[in-house]
């Protein structure tokens, strides 16, 4: 019995049903439409219509289409009749059997132009006498037999119950059959009714249908399904059988399972063991006495092994245990690199690796000489805060070079799942252990330097916050017994080397933040990245390229081009870039035997690198009242920032523009009270702030920019509005202000200073707080730089305003 037919859904073009599949209904005689003796015919495919049976219909053949659409006005009744050849688009009237069904037609949708479904109940069968038409569709006399029926008798009742218990039997053996279904044929009480429900629902061809539908004897049309049914029935309890012989089969191969296990422990107390499973152990358990673990994780691997000898190894959970075994056997518990903690050669690496960054350098090496001085104490955990592409990375390398030790690297960024580092439990169908087990069974050793690199953008989601998972790995107080959900057994990371790196120390989590300490890496000035590229950029690109050095060389104003033009970064990545594009391009050249030496000049780096990418902000050409240079801090290093004030008749109101943030904007308007607070003191008419509107912008507009360091700037800017005295053009500040006056310090002085240097000012206004941090400064920019520590604003007005106290329209005079 096919349970698709009864209870899925069919589809198909003209000749098949649509998903709607068939249901009988049965005929209500006295209901019955007249069936004219002309019947306009439908030719269906795959599928025979049989009385009593409601079906809906894909109709798009063009002539059926016409069909309906010529006939539907006139009469709701049409024929349908099956083809001999499904594969037949246009059939004839010799492809198509003489016996149909006429069929009432109960709705027609329109689904497109081209597309009709149509849903129809049979009526009655029918038989052709006579074609009368073939264009544009068959049109037909027919004639409609009447059904022998046998006399009643206790013979044919018996026969008909027959009949409906097969059926209902067989409903119960198929699988997901309609509870419905059955419950219509216990119901049906007409013989014929029942056979021909049961007739489109049976799992045989086209052509054995057709026959059922051409027996006009009842009798004999009941006995066929009969036969069909027994056959489908006897196949149904065969499948039941098997199905029960294969369960009772899997029961017998666990219980044979548990016997041979039996008798394995058997011949283990007789010293008799022969095991297929024995040799693998054994392998495994030589593994793991060569790596030699704590007693406590060999207790684990032995009662997983244990369990070996009774599991399948067609089990999946056999190949699990021994990737767990495998796991454990591989990683490095007692393999340790011999530290090398020459100080003098530790220092060769770092100079050798990386230019300058003496602080940087400096605080390696005290850490270094805390290792050889006591090898078992545990160090800080170190992490490097910088810009991109300043070499924090490569200096995990030189540690790791200078020690002797491997050098790991795993990068942070985007990791969201707590399991990288935790590890997934061995329930989970593909689980492995953490990131820092995996790193540690690849390097071959338990005391590697470790990169945590990115650690500041780590992500968390609903899967868990990845770096409270680091706050045990990075605790020196924890780490000594980490474990990892895969191994479920203690791993000690205290002799690991923990080095993190971040751009960000605010994408840092405070708890995370107070167990590492931060070494700052800040940006390469002008002269740094000369050398550095003169060093290593130049010969490693020459090296990347095919060059050599007879055929290529760069003279130092053609690196400071490069420098100041087309990069604008604090590291040296994109000017390593740029250094490759010019190699490439004399490369080009040398292999097209155009030339065998090549010069790079600053002219040919304009015509290698087209025009200048970037043009950084100079010193103002005059001094005008209301404008002011100041300085700002970026990742890519220190910016100067010109700070731009102007007023107009209103009411007192202030306009800020430039994109500034919410910080810069209360330093505004701390500002511009500060000024009011001091109009007597500055030289200020008190009613010029009621009478006049002030702007205040900070180019570029397009830059968003916010902190609280451009107070002095922007308090200078007002004073020398309102008093119209011109600021000096070679002065930069950098400062927050207070309400009482004073300047508080700020962050990033060395980035600043270098920003004021390469602008070509000569006096820094800076806080007197900030002197501190004057060591950190390069030589270079404490030479051409006059640095005017300042603990209050009237110390900078005295510094910033001209000194003959010039107005406006005097310095224009005199530009003039």
């Amino acid at each position: 019995m096919s349970t698709e037919k009864l209870d899925a859904l069919q589809s198909g073009m003209d000749s098949k049903p649509t998903a709607q599949g068939t249901i009988a209904l049965g005929v209500d005689e006295s209901r019955t439409p007249r069936i004219p003796e002309e019947l306009s015919i439908l030719p269906v495919r795959s599928f025979v219509v049989f009385p009593g049976t409601v079906i809906p219909l894909n109709v798009q053949r063009s002539a059926s289409l016409k069909l309906l659409d010529d006939t539907l006005p006139r009469t709701k009744v049409i024929g349908l009749l099956t083809q001999r050849d499904e594969t037949k688009e246009d059939p004839l009237p010799h492809d198509l059997y003489s016996i149909g069904t006429a069929a009432l037609v109960l709705k027609l949708v329109r689904q497109s132009e081209d597309n009709v479904l149509v849903i129809v109940q049979g009526l009655r069968r029918f038989s052709l006498r006579k074609i009368i038409a073939t264009d544009p569709f068959l049109r037909a006399e027919i004639d409609l037999p009447q059904s022998i029926l046998p006399p009643p008798s206790k013979e044919w009742e018996a026969t008909f119950r027959n009949l409906r218990d097969s059926a209902s039997r067989l409903f119960e053996l198929t699988p997901d059959a309609p509870e419905q279904a059955r419950t219509m044929i216990m119901n049906i009480e007409n013989p014929e009714q029942l056979a021909d429900f049961l007739a489109p629902n049976l799992n045989i061809d086209v052509a054995q249908k057709q026959a059922l539908l051409g027996e006009l004897d009842v009798e004999k049309r009941v006995h066929a399904v009969q036969q069909h049914i027994s056959a489908q029935l006897e196949i149904a309890q065969i499948q039941q059988r098997l199905q029960k012989d294969v369960a009772s089969q899997f029961s017998d191969a666990q219980r044979r399972a548990y016997l041979r296990s039996q008798l394995k422990a058997i011949q283990h107390e007789l010293g008799e063991t022969d095991g297929g499973n024995e040799e693998q152990a054994q392998q495994l358990r030589a593994r793991l006495q060569e790596a030699k673990p704590p007693e406590e994780v060999m207790k684990q691997a032995e009662r997983e092994l244990k369990r070996l000898d009774f599991i399948p190894p067609a089990s999946p959970e056999f190949s699990v245990i021994v990737s767990y075994i495998e796991i454990i056997a591989d990683l490095p518990w007692n393999k340790f690199s011999k530290d090398d903690l020459d100080l003098d050669q530790a220092q060769q690496i770092l100079d050798r690796d990386h230019y300058d960054l003496e602080k940087v350098k400096k605080r390696l090496i005290e850490y270094l000489a805390v290792r050889k001085l006591n090898p078992q104490g545990h160090g800080a955990i170190l992490c490097f805060l910088g810009p991109p592409g300043v070499g924090k990375t490569s200096l995990g390398q030189s540690i790791a070079d200078a020690l002797g030790r491997k050098f790991v690297r795993i990068s942070l960024g985007g990791m969201r799942d707590e399991a990288e580092i935790r590890g997934h439990r061995r329930t989970y169908i593909g689980s492995m252990p953490g990131r820092i087990i995996q790193e540690l069974r690849r390097c071959g050793t338990r005391n590697p330097v470790f990169m945590l690199d990115e650690i500041d953008k780590i992500g968390a989601d609903f899967r868990g916050d990845p770096a409270s998972a680091l706050l045990e790995v990075l605790d020196p107080a924890q780490n000594h017994a980490f474990v990892d959900r895969y191994l479920d057994v203690p791993f000690d990371l205290s002799q690991i080397i923990f080095i993190g790196t971040a751009n960000y120390i605010e994408g840092i989590p405070e708890p995370l933040r107070d167990r590492i300490e931060v070494i700052s890496i800040p940006g390469y000035t002008e002269r740094e990245k000369a050398e550095i590229a003169k060093r290593y950029l130049v010969p490693r690109q020459l090296q990347e390229n095919g060059l050599k050095p007879e055929q290529c060389d760069f003279q130092e104003d053609a690196i400071r081009r490069v420098i100041n033009d087309y990069t604008h970064e604090a590291g040296v990545r994109e000017l390593e870039r740029q250094i490759g594009a010019i190699c490439r391009g004399v490369a080009a050249q040398v292999a097209r035997g155009k030339t065998e030496h090549v010069t790079v000049t600053p002219e040919i780096v304009r015509e290698m690198l087209g025009p200048a990418k970037y043009v950084r902000e100079t010193k103002l050409k005059t001094s005008k009242p209301g404008v002011v240079t100041g300085l700002a801090y970026t990742p890519q290093g220190g910016e100067v920032l010109h700070i731009e004030a102007t007023r107009y008749p209103g009411k007192g109101n202030i306009t800020l523009t430039g994109q500034i943030g919410n910080v810069m904007k209360e330093s505004v308007q701390a500002a511009f009270s500060l000024v009011r607070s001091r109009d007597g003191e500055i030289g200020i008419r008190a009613e010029d702030f009621r009478k006049m509107d002030v702007h205040v912008h900070v180019p570029a507009g397009a830059v968003p920019k916010d902190g609280p360091s451009a107070g002095i700037a922007m308090f200078t800017a007002l004073a020398s509005l309102f008093t119209n005295r011109s600021v000096r053009s070679d002065v930069a500040m950098t400062g927050e202000i207070t309400l009482r006056g004073l300047v508080l310090p700020i962050g990033g002085l060395k980035e600043k200073s270098l920003a004021a240097m390469r602008a070509g000012i000569s006096t820094v206004i800076i806080p007197k707080l900030n002197e501190k941090d004057l060591p950190d400064v390069p030589e270079e920019a404490k030479q051409k730089l006059n640095f005017v520590p300042v603990e209050n604003v009237d110390e900078v007005l005295a510094v910033a305003l001209e000194k003959n106290g010039a107005t406006a329209s005097a310095s224009a005079n005199k530009s003039a």
